[in-house]
């Protein structure tokens, strides 16, 4: 009877394992830790390849091999196919789930992920959409901090404003290239935002005082992420 269960176990992991082999990996009866392991976060409690012991399931990149199972909740399996020979294999999203490739990196449909610290995105149907993590707020000249500007802070990642001291020289120097501006022009403008349309032609936008009265307004530019899939013709064009 020992035998014919680790046969069927054997068969149902859908590994091609000779019986001996299955019958070394598998041991019936079986002999598990009275304590059940603690998994990291993430990683569900499930059954060994024998369907004998309760394991942390591996998770994506993490290696695996007949008695480490992939969690399959997430849809993973264990993949050989890029294992070189003599290596094991790593759990990986099977090859009919459609997902996105970013930077040489697979995200399967619906995972949200950061690209960079300045950038949250999100798998969505073969491509992906992105939202800044930065604030895009717009500070104004004041009194007490005439010339503001943005910089980029060693150790954090988003940028702050400082208040920027300038010498008298380099603002006569300004003067006199602006001379329709009865004072000097520090051009300063925002990032362009990000795309107002996820495919097809849309629209971003930035706060800048790059125009002739040195004024800060709205400028938009079109855009686009990607192009709009084709809509398959279901139904006849109505006018």
């Amino acid at each position: 009877i020992a035998t014919i269960s680790q046969k069927t176990t054997c068969m149902e992991s859908g590994m091609a394992l000779p019986p001996q082999v299955c019958a070394q990996l598998c041991r019936r009866p079986c002999y598990c830790p009275w304590v059940p392991p603690r998994c990291p976060r993430g990683s569900p409690l499930v059954l060994d390849g024998c369907g004998c012991c309760k394991i942390c399931a591996r998770r994506l990149g993490e290696p695996c091999d007949f008695l480490h199972v992939c969690d399959q909740s997430q849809g993973l399996v264990c993949d050989y196919s890029a294992a070189p020979a003599g290596t094991g294999a790593t759990c990986n999203f099977e090859d009919s789930e459609e997902g996105c490739e970013v930077n040489g990196r697979v995200y399967r449909d619906g995972e949200v992920f950061q690209p960079s610290c300045k950038l949250q995105c999100r798998c969505l149907d073969g491509g992906f959409t992105c939202v800044p993590l930065c604030q895009e707020d717009v500070r104004l000249p004041t009194p007490d901090c005439p010339y503001p500007r943005r910089v980029e802070v060693p150790g954090k990642c988003c940028p702050e404003w400082i208040c920027e001291a300038r010498d008298q020289h380099i603002l006569r120097d300004a003067a006199a290239v602006s001379p329709l501006l009865p004072y000097p022009c520090q051009e300063w403008g925002t990032e362009w935002s990000a795309c107002s349309a996820t495919c097809g032609v849309g629209f971003s936008t930035r706060v800048s005082n790059q125009n002739r009265y040195c004024r800060l307004e709205t400028q938009r530019r079109l855009c686009m992420a990607r192009p709009c899939p084709a809509l398959p013709a279901a139904f006849p064009a109505v006018s």
